[in-house]
């Protein structure tokens, strides 16, 4: 008979993760992926990282795109995230300005993808630095209750929730790809858009 390991289903999610320079966001796909801390080095472009999971209903493989903060780069960053599945906005708990900047990216988004084509979660790092902190944790909460994305803080240095945010991630994008599955009218009709006049 076939093992369930040949009739699971292997799925590829690209991954972006935006926010301002120095928030961290090398710092958490490097802790995912290699599972170490770096202070590091400033990002130049972007470069990928890939980490599979082996989940009960499938295999996930998350292609982790980490690019550099910078204004220079912000005009290229529309095709960085062009076919992206989903998205870490990654704020400094320490760093109001920073919360700001991600918000600003969350409008980008927004103008590239419908709601359900990409999964945004909402990422306050350096909880390891609470003691500086100057965004509170409803702040952040509130505003992804509002834009419904998922939320979490992370400390990359500590590795406080960072394979937890990429799981709700995969989690999210499964759950996805199994109501698109089970939904009969994506079939022959996906050229109809309800909701758009």
């Amino acid at each position: 008979g076939t093992s369930l390991e040949e009739i699971r289903p292997t799925y590829i999610y690209k991954v972006v993760l935006l926010g301002s320079t120095s928030v961290g966001k090398s710092s958490l796909a490097y802790r995912y992926v290699k599972n170490d801390f770096k202070e590091s080095l400033p990002t130049v472009g972007c470069s990928f990282f890939t980490q599979t999971l082996n989940l009960e209903v499938a295999t996930v493989k998350l292609e982790i795109w980490d690019t550099a903060g910078q204004e220079k780069y912000h005009s290229v960053c529309h095709l960085y995230y062009r076919g992206a599945h989903a998205a870490l906005l990654v704020y400094d708990i320490t760093n109001k300005e920073t919360l700001n900047r991600a918000k600003l990216w969350l409008r980008d988004l927004e103008k590239e993808f419908l709601p359900d084509e990409i999964v945004i979660a909402l990422v306050g790092n350096k909880m390891d630095l609470a003691a500086e902190r100057e965004v509170n944790t409803e702040d952040g909460e509130e505003f992804a209750r509002t834009k419904d994305l998922l939320f979490m803080e992370t400390s990359a240095k500590s590795n406080h929730q960072v394979n937890d945010i990429f799981m709700a991630i995969a989690q999210k994008l499964l759950q996805w790809e199994q109501e698109k599955a089970s939904t009969p009218s994506q079939h022959g009709k996906s050229t109809v858009s309800l909701g758009e006049s």
